[in-house]
């Protein structure tokens, strides 16, 4: 318990003041401010996620990452100077990031050094002088190393992947502490700023804007990409290696860059083609597109095994490059990219939205009505493995009740609330939630507002309920 003594003058003996402050100084609590004393504490070493409880911390809020980079694919050496500023949310004497993996090489806090202490992924900073609740603060980490690529319980890998002629960084759900130290929760987003230095002939790709590129003396490649909008972690990307880039405009003003793998770049290019036209589609379907830029990245299938929804630049496999992939990953940037979940218990909504906007998209161009999509949902046995709202374990994050399920759930509102209604639910809500993050709470109470009606009972059955019922109008 931290307390602060309050004395009248002249009660208490000299000798008695400086034996007190003695003892204070031989306890290190040397505090700071005028009032002396400790009032800071450490931000909390994670936020209690239901699924990841030691994920994320506590005591601050994120603004920016500035992160400024440097790799050798032939050693797999990335050194990295990150830039942090932050507001403290509480009187901070200590805060943590997460970084797994490489050397810490100092670190500073609104430029004077501060004391480091590792703990597995977690990394402690220790201020010279407390911060304030509310205050602005600045933190600078410099540390290098060879990265480490994350297996994740469904065998999937992510973090750092070195490919055939660089890397690929993906991060769902906690890869992108493998790259840059950071607080890798969804619910604290912020901007990105990336100068990424590689070797003559290579690129590097990541989110948002390319402001710049340049050569070095040494004949190598620095690229500066911004990312303005708040971003959650697990969706900022790198992508280091040979690529082919084109250009395009989409929705008249946002530019679209696409990277790809030369040696799959005449296979993809004609759905690459069609992203300024599938950009218009999802406007008219889920309101205006939330982000300054848009584009993709392709790689080699041996390179990664799946597609990923990163901010502004989704990443797939050549194999995983396909439309209804394509659809799905466009939808993510309003739903799960925009509006992130609150807690990794409501990814649900992220990927059930994406999972119908694949059903809305062959509703529209493949002559397949959403309700014989539902009903093909309906009929798989392992879609009802687990409520959709109420993945049990982090080894089911992935589960097919998160997407199937979580899809059957908008069927069901469509359905109760009706065309119109459902399509203002579908643009209304990542419009309230624009760059923000959301609960299965949140999305409940919003879709009754709009509806005008409870609707518990959809709720109990389709989204909390254990048991498939007797048919899919029940």
């Amino acid at each position: 318990m931290n307390t602060r003594s309050r004395v009248r003058a002249g009660a208490v003996a000299p000798c008695l003041c400086l034996c007190l402050s003695l003892a204070l100084l031989a306890a290190g609590c040397t505090g700071s401010g005028a009032g002396g004393g400790v009032r800071g504490t450490p931000g909390a070493a994670g936020v209690r996620d239901p699924l990841f409880p030691r994920l994320g911390n506590g005591g601050y809020d994120v603004s920016r990452y500035a992160l400024t980079l440097s790799y050798d694919p032939d050693t797999g050496r990335l050194d990295g100077r990150a830039e942090i500023t932050a507001e403290a949310t509480q009187d901070l004497s200590a805060f943590n990031l997460e970084l797994a993996g490489l050397t810490v090489r100092g670190a500073t806090v609104d430029g004077a050094p501060a004391a480091v202490n590792r703990a597995g992924n977690e990394l402690t900073l220790r201020p010279r002088e407390e911060i304030d609740e509310g205050a602005e603060f600045r933190a600078t980490v410099t540390y290098d190393g060879v990265p480490e690529t994350v297996t994740d319980a469904d065998g999937s890998e992510e973090g750092w992947l070195r490919t055939e002629d660089g890397a690929l960084a993906v991060g769902q759900p906690a890869g992108s502490m493998a790259w840059f130290p950071g607080n890798h929760h969804p619910s604290d987003k912020a901007a990105y700023d990336l100068t990424v230095t590689v070797p003559a002939g290579l690129k590097a790709v990541s989110n948002g804007v390319l402001t710049s590129e340049r050569k070095t003396a040494d004949g190598r490649t620095t690229s500066v990409w911004h990312a303005a909008e708040p971003m959650a972690s697990y969706l900022a990307t790198l992508a280091i290696g040979r690529f082919d880039t084109t250009t395009a405009t989409a929705l008249g003003k946002v530019p679209v860059l696409t990277a790809v793998d030369p040696v799959v770049a005449e296979e993809t290019a004609v759905l690459r083609g069609r992203l300024p036209e599938l950009l218009e589609w999802g406007t008219e379907n889920f309101g205006p597109y939330p982000f300054a830029a848009s584009g993709v990245i392709v790689e080699r299938d041996d390179d990664i095994g799946y597609a990923l929804e990163t901010q502004t630049r989704p990443v797939f496999s050549a194999a995983s490059f396909d439309t209804s992939t394509l659809v799905h990953e466009l939808a993510h940037q309003w739903y799960g990219d925009s509006v992130s979940p609150a807690t990794w218990k409501d990814i649900w909504l992220s990927e059930g939205f994406a999972t119908y906007a694949e059903w809305l998209y062959a509703e529209d161009f493949e002559n397949t009505p959403a309700q014989k999509s539902f009903e093909k949902a309906f009929a798989q046995d392992s879609a009802w493995a687990f409520p959709p709202a109420e993945p049990p374990t982090a080894e089911d994050l992935f589960g097919t009740p998160v997407y199937q399920r979580g899809a059957m759930v908008l069927h069901r509102i469509r359905q109760e609330v009706g065309d119109d209604t459902f399509y203002e639910i579908l643009a209304g809500w990542p419009a309230e939630h624009r760059h923000g993050t959301a609960s299965t709470e949140d999305f409940t109470r919003y879709v009754e507002s709009v509806a005008g009606e409870d609707l518990d009972g959809l709720w109990d059955v389709w989204l909390y309920g254990d048991d498939r019922p007797g048919s899919p109008t029940d």
